[in-house]
């Protein structure tokens, strides 16, 4: 379910940063919040299962953050 949210919020994020770019960091910035928060609940573990519980957010909270800037990136090779 996680990677399926994660996936669907990526598309959701790259559409606006390729319609709007400029309008589209406020809501990428809110969408790293929550798996922001999640990194830190799981990090709270001892030891190596704290970075085990905490890796999944990050990884998908940097996925989020490249699915904005590519839509960004990708607007501005066009020749419109």
């Amino acid at each position: 379910m996680g990677v399926v949210a994660v996936v669907a919020v990526c598309a959701v994020l790259a559409v606006p940063a390729f319609l709007v770019p400029g309008l589209s960091r406020r809501p990428e910035r809110g969408t790293r919040r929550t798996p922001g928060a999640g990194a830190r609940a799981g990090g709270k573990a001892p030891g190596i299962l704290g970075r085990l519980f905490s890796k999944p957010f990050h990884t998908g909270s940097r996925a989020m953050s490249r699915s904005g800037s590519a839509g960004r990136r990708s607007r501005g090779r066009m020749p419109f």
